[in-house]
Order: structure tokens, then C-alpha cells, then sequence
């Protein structure tokens, strides 16, 4: 037993997602508040790699860059045309993080693109610059990885990388296409479909099984997103989501079932340590979402106003 669990844990963990060092959504939530268990794990071998959207600025609080980090890798990378900056996400645990300049490789998106629809059948003809970024930034990352691995692992080392999202999901097909030896899982939280589907106030779960997912992603314009989402999933060593109800979608959308099913949860230290904190951050919270109410309503707000926050599917 103690050897084949030995041999089920990687050397490396690369973790990509759009939302590593910039806090957008729920995805940034829930890897932070597992890096400092896999830390525990791996230490500096479990390696974050998220976009450079703050351009190289030093404000952005949630990095600390280190030169020192990887300083002859990244010598080595650069020379092959991939800009990048090492450092640390600034969380409990410190973990390591790269962020990708992907913006460079902008003005070659269309052949970046049309390599994917020649290899992978993957349709983004319709995809617009917001679909165009993300499927770039994913393709750098797996660049990223592909260089890293060629540098830095050692013969009979074992690598995972782990890709969040539609966002990300052409690095595993960059990755699959390199031909290196590096594991590669693809996590969706929710399928593109499915928040299609609950956004237009269409009977998602009642009726899942009488959707074609390909011709309902014509229908709402999101034919580039779906198809990079699905053909990642198909292509993935491993297909990940966060609940047994988001799995009957990906069962559905996909066509591929899941192989394991993750369950969102925190790290104690993220949550409050005793009543007095949570008081105090709530205390603060409010105040907070006071002062947004009434800028956005050009008004003061009463201090014992009700707030309802609203956000995310129906179900």
C-alpha cells in the first residue's frame, strides 16, 4: 500500500488558472485556500501559473516577485521567446507563482488558433477578444510548463498539471501536443452550457438530457468557448469538477464522464479564529458594502439597511 501511494504522487504540481494572483471570481477562493496543504506536500514543487494582467506593475498585492527563484530557467526561457516573472503568492503559505505575459503573443493568435483547429478540431472562428486572450494565455502557460519541464525536472520524475477552466484548457493541448511526460487534469467548475442555460432562465437539471450541447452553444454565440471547454475535457488525462450535480452536466455537455469529483472546502487558516474576528470582519464587510450602495445609488445609505447579496446559478 505504502508503495503504490508513494507512486501516486507527483514530483511537480503545476496549478494554472486565470484567477492565480488576481482575485475576479469563487476560483481564486478555492485554490488559495488549498495551497498551503499541497505546500505541505510538495513544497517548492508545487507551482502556480496565472496571467501577468497587472503588465509587470509592482502594485499588485497579491505577488512578491523574487528574482532569485528559477534564475537560470528563466534565463534559458526567455532566450526562447517566453516572458514570464517568478515569485510568490501572497497568501498563507507563500506558495510560488509564475505570471505569464501572454499579451506579446497577441498579434499570433489567428495561427496560434487555426494550430488548434488543425490538431484538435477545436472551432474558434466566432471567438471574440476576450475568448482570444484566454485561449492565448492558456497556450503560454503550457509553453511555460514545457520549458520548465525540459530545464528543471530530472529523468524519472513525475509531473501533474492541473488546468481551472475553459480559460486555461488550451494548455492541455498544447501540453498534449509538446509530447512531454507531464499528467495533465482539467477541473470546470461549472460548464459554459450549464451557465447558459441558467442565465437565460432555461430548466437546466428537469430537462438536462434533452440539450444538445453543441447546438444550444450555437444558439446562445458561444460556440469558441464550448468547443475549447469540450475538447479539453475530451483531451485531459484526467476530468475534474467541484459536485456530483455539476458532473451530470459535464456527463452531458461533454460527453466524458468525470474521473473524480472535488469538493470545494477551507483551510482552517482562512476562517475566522474565534467569534471576535468574524465580528470584526464582518463589521468591516458592512461598512464596506455601505459605502460601495451608496456611491452606486448617489445617496447615503441607512446604516441598518438589509443587503442581499446575489451571485452565481439558480440552483
Amino acid at each position: 500500500m505504502a508503495t503504490k501511494k508513494k507512486n501516486l504522487q507527483p514530483d511537480y504540481l503545476f496549478e494554472v488558472s486565470w484567477e492565480v494572483c488576481n482575485k475576479v471570481g469563487g476560483i481564486y477562493t478555492v485554490i488559495a485556500t488549498k495551497a498551503l496543504y499541497l505546500q505541505s506536500q510538495l513544497g517548492r514543487h508545487h507551482i502556480f501559473i496565472g496571467p501577468d494582467v497587472w503588465m509587470h506593475r509592482a502594485g499588485n498585492p497579491d505577488f512578491l516577485e523574487d528574482p532569485l527563484l528559477y534564475r537560470s530557467w528563466r534565463a534559458q526561457a526567455q532566450s526562447e521567446g517566453l516572458r514570464f516573472r517568478v515569485g510568490r503568492w501572497n497568501i498563507p503559505g507563500k506558495p510560488i507563482a509564475i505570471l505569464v505575459d501572454y499579451k506579446h503573443l497577441l498579434p499570433q493568435a489567428d495561427d496560434i488558433l487555426t494550430g488548434f483547429w488543425k490538431d484538435f478540431g477545436v472551432d474558434s472562428i466566432s471567438g471574440n477578444w476576450d475568448y482570444k486572450e484566454s485561449a492565448v494565455f492558456g497556450y503560454a502557460a503550457g509553453l511555460v510548463i514545457e520549458s520548465f519541464w525540459n530545464y528543471n525536472v530530472e529523468s524519472g520524475e513525475k509531473a501533474v498539471a492541473q488546468f481551472h477552466e475553459w480559460q486555461t484548457g488550451a494548455g492541455i493541448l498544447q501540453i498534449k501536443r509538446s509530447g512531454i511526460p507531464v499528467a495533465t487534469a482539467f477541473t470546470t467548475h461549472a460548464t459554459m452550457m450549464g451557465r447558459c442555460l441558467a442565465g437565460n432562465n432555461l430548466p437546466l437539471y428537469d430537462q438536462l438530457g434533452t440539450y444538445n450541447a453543441d447546438e444550444m452553444a450555437r444558439r446562445f454565440n458561444v460556440v469558441a468557448i464550448h468547443s475549447l471547454e469540450k475538447t479539453s475535457a475530451l483531451n485531459a488525462d484526467v476530468f475534474t469538477t467541484v459536485s456530483e450535480i455539476t458532473a451530470r452536466e459535464c456527463a452531458q455537455f461533454h460527453g466524458r464522464e468525470v474521473d473524480v469529483v472535488t469538493p470545494n472546502g477551507f483551510e482552517n487558516s482562512f476562517t475566522p479564529a474565534s467569534d471576535e474576528e468574524y465580528q470584526s470582519l464582518h463589521d468591516a464587510a458592512r461598512a464596506r458594502l455601505q459605502e460601495v450602495a451608496s456611491a452606486m445609488s448617489a445617496e447615503p445609505v441607512p446604516s441598518n439597511a438589509i443587503y442581499i447579496g446575489i451571485g452565481g446559478r439558480y440552483e
